[in-house]
């Protein structure tokens, strides 16, 4: 998806209102479950990592560079979608800058 594709479904979503939350852990589920059918191979894993990562970049904050981002959000998605990393609210979150 190119960046202008990526910014119209970003801004789409949050027309609809989806819960930010709800909705990853929704993902992460059915993504779980997908890879335990054999439905979902590992290039397919790192596609949809790749497409969440490029989307929280649209939203960083301005003095984060992109590449630091990134790799930042690509490492905790890879936490996050292997069972390591649990999701927080934003309330909780001691860093509200990432995921």
């Amino acid at each position: 998806m190119d960046e202008r594709d990526g910014k119209k479904l970003h801004d789409t979503i949050g027309f609809v209102g989806l819960r930010a939350q709800a909705t990853a852990v929704g993902l992460i589920q059915l993504t779980a479950e997908l890879v335990a059918a054999g439905v979902l191979d590992e290039p397919a894993l790192d596609r949809i990592k790749g497409s969440i990562a490029q989307d929280l970049a649209l939203s960083r904050p301005p003095h984060a560079s992109l590449e630091h981002f990134e790799a930042e959000t690509k490492r905790k998605l890879d936490r996050l979608f292997a069972g390591q990393e649990k999701l927080e609210s934003l309330e909780e979150a001691p860093d509200k800058k990432g995921l």
